[in-house]
Parts: C-alpha cells; structure tokens; sequence
C-alpha cells in the first residue's frame, strides 16, 4: 500500500465524518455544553471562596472533561454501521487500523477540542491561577486524546450491542482512571505552584500508548462485532 494512497483515504474519511458531525450540531454541543453545565454549576453549589474552589478545581475539570467527551463515543462508528458505509470500509483495501486511527481523530476534533478550547474560561471560572492554566489545557489534550483512542475499541466492541451506550460507559471508564489520576494530579500541582512535570510525563506515555496500539485493538473489536 503506498503511503500516498493511505493519507488520501484517511484525509478524505476525515473530511467526511467531520461534514457529518457539522450536519448534526447536537453530537457537536452537546459535550461542550455539558462541560461548562456542569464546571459552572460547582461553584455556586459550594462556594466563591477562591481558596475552596481551588482545592477541587483539579478534580472538577478532569471528570467533567471526561464524561463529557464519553457522550459523543457511542456515535463514532454507530451511523456507519446503521447505513453499510462501515462495511464498505472494511472492504475497501486500506488497513482498518489506519481508518480506525483517522475516525477516532476526528472524535477528538469534534469531542475533544472544544473542551481544550473552553478549558481556559473554565479554569478561570474555578479561580485557578493564570500560571496554571497552560497546564489545564495541555492535560486535556492528552485526557480526551487518550479517551478517543481508548473509547474507540468500547464503541468498536459496543457496536452490535442494542442500547450499548451503558456498557460502553463500564468498559471504558475504568481504562480511563490511571488518566483521571494523573491528569488531575498535574493540575493540582501546577495551582500549588509545584512542578507538574512527572504526572504530564506518565500521562504522555499513556497517551503514546494508546494512540500506537488503540487503533490495532479497535480494527480488532470492528472484525469482531461485524461477523
């Protein structure tokens, strides 16, 4: 397979799935607004107190981060499947681990990035110093990057499955703890002022993990529920 013919048929499976998700706006909004929902709601259920809020910012951003982007993965292969164009792609040569590769990246530009982009305005609704804020953004790139690849395999496995959308929660939300960990952990440093060079590092290798072998276990679990 030349490599010129793989990246023409993952820009234009790229193109496409992102004209698609436009088309619908709700898979667009939808986790972005459940995001600012849900970070705007904490501070006026607990308290202004900038001190307080601080303390759980960390931990409000990442799992609000989190589910946010697990609305949108039941969608990433669902209509594909429903309308044959899944099946076209399994036999249309090219590796199904590159296609899968393309498709989760565009679940990240349609899920993920709009939650990076918001990360600032949430993080200083949270009272998190300015300083910290880089830190808040570049750990969200590498927690919902690690979601998109990891929830791939879930929808992938989820896929034949009727009303999938619970067991794809439970199969993915466990292999997303270690990221929530770390990803957490690093904002909470980056506020106290400390270095949060050692969790980004492990959550970086987290990331690299799953971006080389997710792809592989996704055209896996698609082989799978296609049989």
């Amino acid at each position: 397979m030349q490599p010129t013919g793989l990246l023409r048929a993952g820009a234009l499976l790229y193109s496409r799935d992102l004209k698609l998700a436009f088309r619908r706006w709700e898979q667009v909004t939808q986790p972005v607004v459940f995001f600012l929902m849900v970070t705007t709601l904490f501070p006026l259920a607990l308290s202004p107190d900038t001190a307080q809020l601080r303390q759980v910012a960390a931990g409000i951003v990442w799992v609000a981060a989190l589910l946010s982007a697990l609305l949108a993965l039941e969608f990433m292969f669902r209509s594909d499947y429903e309308d044959g164009t899944l099946e076209q792609l399994v036999l249309s040569g090219q590796p199904l681990w590159w296609l899968a590769l393309v498709k989760a990246l565009a679940h990240w530009t349609v899920s993920g990035l709009p939650l990076v982009v918001a990360s600032p305005l949430v993080a200083a609704s949270l009272a998190v110093p300015t300083e910290a804020q880089a830190t808040v953004v570049v750990s969200l790139i590498l927690g919902t990057g690690i979601l998109s690849f990891l929830g791939a395999v879930g929808a992938g496995l989820t896929l034949g499955v009727r009303r999938g959308s619970v067991l794809l929660s439970l199969l993915v939300l466990p292999l997303t703890m270690p990221a929530l960990i770390f990803g957490a952990r690093a904002v909470d440093l980056s506020i106290m002022g400390d270095s949060s060079r050692g969790p980004l590092l492990l959550l970086t290798a987290m990331f690299i993990l799953s971006l080389t072998l997710g792809p592989f276990a996704t055209s896996a679990a698609l082989k799978v529920s296609m049989e």
